[in-house]
C-alpha cells in the first residue's frame, strides 16, 4: 500500500529487540531474519539512535548487503537523553548516518514525545531543524513517536501540522486502557489526517503469552494461529496504518509473523468478535482501578509515583512477568522523577482525593512486596 508516496507493506521489522548471543547482538541470525523479511516482500526497518548496537547491526545485516533503494530505513532522535545543547541533540543524526552507513533515512522520527520530554524538541527547535534536513535530502519523511495523553497529542499536532506521520503504541490490550489510551490517541491522529505507524502491537511480547482465559478464546476460533498473530492482525486491520512494527528476536518469530502477514487480509467479523471477547476476558482480571488521573500525585508529600506503580502492578497481574513489570515500574516511577512505593509515609492524603476510591496505601504495600 502507498503512503506518503512510498509503497510499504503492513509488517515492519522493529530492531529494538534483536537476537542476542554472548551478550551482544547476533549479527548472523539478524542477517537470516533480514533475508527472510525482504524475501517475503517486506521493506520497512525501524531502528533508533537510542537502541544500543541496533544501528550498527543493521548496517552489517542490511545496508552493506542490499541495494539502498530496496528497503526503507527509519531511525529516531531522542533529544531528551543527556542533551544539554542543540548541537548535542542534532549530532544524533550524524551519528545515526555514520552507524548505519545508509546515506539518508526514509523516515526520521523525533522520538518518544510526551510529558517532560517534549520541551527538549521545542527548546532546541528541532521542528525547524528536521525540516532543513529534509530539504538537504538526509531524510525523506518526518514524524514523531509518542507516549502520552490524547490531549497532549492534540496540542502537538495542532502546533506542528507539518509532521507527516505519527508512531503510536497500539494493541488490543491497551485499546481502552486508561493508562495508555491507544484508541483515543489513534483517533486524534486520524482527525488530523496523519497516517499511523504502530509500535508495541504485542505489548513487548506480553500478548504472545496472554492470560490463559484470553488464550482460550483465541485458540477456540483459530487453534493453529499464534497468540501474537492476533495482536499484530488487530493492529494491521486499522485504517490509515502505514505499517505495524514487530520487534522480532529470532528467526522463529520472523517466520511466524511472515506466515500470516505475507498475504494479509482484513479481519472478518468473526475474527473481530474474537478479539472483542479476548478484550472482555482481560477486563475480568482484577486490577487496581487506577485511571492515571494523578490527583494523588498533586497532594503526595513524598512525590511517590503512585499511578506508575499501579500500572506496573497491573502488568504483573495480567501477564505474570515480574521482569517486565519491574521494568515498567523503573520507567514510570524513577524514569519520571518519582519516588518508589517504599517511600510512602502512609499519611492518607492521596486517598482523600482519589476519584476511584482506591486503598492506595494498601496497594502500594502490595507493589512493594511484589516488585521489590
Amino acid at each position: 500500500m502507498a503512503y506518503l508516496g512510498e509503497t510499504i507493506q503492513k509488517l515492519g521489522f522493529g530492531l529494538m529487540r534483536l537476537p542476542q548471543k554472548d551478550g551482544a547482538i547476533d549479527i548472523e541470525q539478524t542477517k537470516q531474519m533480514v533475508d527472510l523479511f525482504l524475501g517475503a516482500g517486506f521493506t520497512y526497518f525501524d531502528t533508533a539512535w537510542a537502541y544500543a548496537g541496533s544501528e550498527d547491526a543493521i548496517r552489517q545485516a542490511l545496508v552493506e548487503r542490499y541495494p539502498r533503494e530496496s528497503y526503507q530505513l527509519a531511525t529516531k532522535n531522542a533529544a531528551w537523553i543527556n542533551c544539554k545543547t542543540r548541537e548535542e541533540a542534532t549530532s544524533q543524526l550524524e551519528t545515526s548516518l555514520k552507524q548505519t552507513g545508509a546515506g539518508y533515512f526514509d523516515f526520521y522520527l523525533l522520538h518518544n514525545l510526551g510529558e517532560s520530554r517534549t520541551h527538549y524538541f521545542d527548546d532546541f527547535d528541532l521542528w525547524n531543524w528536521v525540516q532543513e534536513k529534509k530539504k538537504e535530502g538526509l531524510v525523506k519523511h518526518v514524524g514523531f513517536s509518542f507516549h502520552s495523553t490524547p490531549e497532549e497529542l492534540e496540542e502537538i499536532l495542532t502546533a506542528h501540522p507539518e509532521m507527516e506521520f505519527v508512531q503510536l503504541q497500539i494493541n488490543y490490550a491497551d485499546w481502552d486502557n486508561p493508562a495508555v489510551q491507544s484508541r483515543k490517541c489513534y483517533e486524534v491522529a486520524r482527525r488530523h489526517g496523519k497516517p499511523v505507524i504502530i509500535m508495541e502491537p504485542v505489548k513487548g511480547g506480553m500478548l504472545a503469552t496472554p492470560p490463559e482465559a484470553v488464550l482460550d478464546v483465541l485458540k477456540k476460533t483459530e487453534p493453529e494461529s499464534s497468540a501474537a498473530s492476533w495482536a499484530i492482525r488487530f493492529a494491521a486491520n486499522l485504517e490509515g496504518v502505514i505499517t505495524v512494527l514487530s520487534g522480532m528476536s529470532s528467526v522463529e518469530q520472523m517466520k511466524d509473523n511472515l506466515s500470516y502477514m505475507k498475504d494479509f487480509h482484513r479481519l472478518t467479523e468473526k475474527q473481530q468478535d474474537t478479539i472483542r471477547r479476548a478484550q472482555k476476558e482481560l477486563a475480568k482480571i482484577p486490577l487496581i482501578p487506577c485511571t492515571t488521573c494523578n490527583y494523588c500525585a498533586k497532594v503526595c508529600p513524598k512525590n511517590i509515583g503512585i499511578s506508575g506503580s499501579f500500572t506496573a502492578m497491573n502488568y504483573l497481574t495480567l501477564y505474570g512477568d515480574k521482569a517486565a513489570a519491574a521494568h515498567q515500574e523503573g520507567w514510570l516511577v524513577g524514569g519520571h522523577g518519582k519516588n518508589r512505593a517504599d517511600q510512602c509515609i502512609k499519611c492518607g492524603k492521596c486517598e482523600t482525593v482519589c476519584p476511584q476510591h482506591i486503598a492506595i496505601r494498601k496497594d502500594l504495600e502490595l507493589v512493594q512486596s511484589a516488585l521489590f
